[in-house]
């Protein structure tokens, strides 16, 4: 038994994914059958991406309750605390009920495998389904962890679908192609229930569609059955058979305009009618931490952790900031391609650091260096060093862009609030 949260926490964070050598799901639908399938309890929109996923949850979820209902979500990775990944109407899941639950599938693992954990994802996934159960919301938001087929998420019947990107990422586990990792994630697609797509790359595309045709499920691709028009900074028209002019977005850059054009999809397939007022109100109060926050002076934070990230981080610099001089801080995880990503900050930087945390995932500094061709870089292994040097000699025409692994950013953003930056 866990006596406390720490202690709770301090253990499932050890966990590993190979810990558990079942068949994937198995092990996920073994201890849901003796909790007595909380996962058949709610309704479910589920969330597969390689960008985006998280931001699409995040306006699906502000727009459904500017409709009054109350939203479970679960989402990763957390910026500062595990409970940060089970939340209702964005309110975190209290210590109190994390342990109990914890304690619960504890014992439910000790009896059914034989006290063998599943991975640390896997642990919150059951966490969190068993939670959203106990206190009977409206609709639960769920976001993958990598891929959607083997993800253990995927153990929901979701009323709606959502996919939002595909690129080149977890290769290892996913697939070398693009038609492969779309496969994984496609694995979400449910018979008969409607899928959203954002995705644009069309070998991806082709096969998204293939899987939604053989299992008879409606498809609504952007710039088919849903356009966003007169595009301005951030105003843009969403367009299908409902249009909603002028809404204003409280997130920048056009990959959030269309990850908006998402979620409203995604909504008006879940509701009977949807309200244009609460939309744009919704939109215009949905911002999430950690994705193009602007902090204290010239400092923008950013999870780009794979090229299209990086690509979509650069254009909105440019919108956003064209005057600045942009120095980036870089940190990743090894199993992520970061070459492009750091040619494409290459071409546009006026000075390259990179860094590294202490992750056994992490890069180090050096591999990451290496990979750069800037006439101005550098690095630092020690990356609160680093940022507090560069924070202090940012010159007033200068843009400090710390970006790449979310988890990176978690570990800066959890600085920047101990030291005040951060309200």
């Amino acid at each position: 038994m866990f006596q406390s949260i720490e202690q709770c926490t301090n253990f499932i964070f050890q966990l590993k994914a190979s810990q558990y050598k079942g068949e994937p799901l198995q092990s996920a639908k073994m201890i849901l059958n003796a909790l007595g399938n909380p996962e058949k309890k709610n309704k479910f929109i589920h969330f597969a991406g390689s960008n985006g996923k998280g931001s699409t949850l995040n306006a699906t979820r502000e727009i459904l309750m500017a409709h009054g209902l109350t939203v479970g979500a679960f989402i990763s990775p957390h910026l500062e605390r595990a409970n940060e990944r089970v939340t209702i109407n964005k309110n975190q899941i209290s210590d109190e009920d994390f342990l109990n639950i914890a304690n619960q599938l504890s014992e439910v693992i000790k009896e059914k495998l034989d006290g063998k954990f599943p991975s640390f994802f896997e642990f919150m996934t059951l966490l969190a389904l068993q939670y959203f159960a106990e206190q009977q919301v409206d609709v639960v938001l769920l976001e993958t962890g990598i891929g959607g087929r083997l993800d253990s998420t995927n153990v929901v019947l979701p009323e709606v679908s959502v996919i939002t990107t595909i690129s080149l990422e977890h290769t290892d586990m996913l697939g070398e192609s693009y038609g492969e990792i779309a496969a994984e994630k496609a694995g979400i697609i449910k018979t008969m229930k409607p899928v959203v797509v954002g995705v644009k790359n069309k070998e991806a595309l082709s096969v998204i569609k293939e899987a939604a045709i053989q299992l008879h499920a409606p498809i609504y691709l952007i710039n088919e059955q849903f356009y966003i028009e007169n595009n301005k900074k951030s105003n843009f028209n969403y367009v299908s058979d409902i249009n909603i002019s002028n809404i204003t977005m409280a997130m920048v850059g056009e990959h959030q305009k269309e990850n908006a054009a998402l979620a409203i999809t995604a909504v008006k397939l879940f509701l009977p009618s949807v309200d244009e007022k609460k939309v744009k109100q919704a939109l215009q109060d949905a911002k999430w931490d950690g994705r193009f926050e602007r902090v204290t002076g010239n400092i923008i934070l950013d999870g780009a952790h794979n090229s299209e990230g990086t690509m979509a981080l650069v254009e909105t610099i440019k919108e956003v900031a064209p005057q600045h001089k942009v120095k980036f801080i870089y940190a990743a995880l090894q199993d992520k391609d970061h070459a492009l990503s750091i040619e494409l900050m290459d071409k546009f930087a006026a000075e390259m650091h990179f860094t590294q945390i202490n992750l056994p995932r992490a890069a180090t500094a050096n591999q990451l260096f290496e990979q750069s061709n800037h006439a101005k870089k550098f690095m630092n292994p020690n990356w609160q060093q680093l940022i507090e040097t560069e924070k202090a000699n940012l010159a007033e025409d200068e843009l400090l862009v710390i970006t790449g692994s979310l988890y990176f950013i978690a570990e800066v953003r959890s600085l920047f609030v101990k030291k005040g930056w951060i309200s």
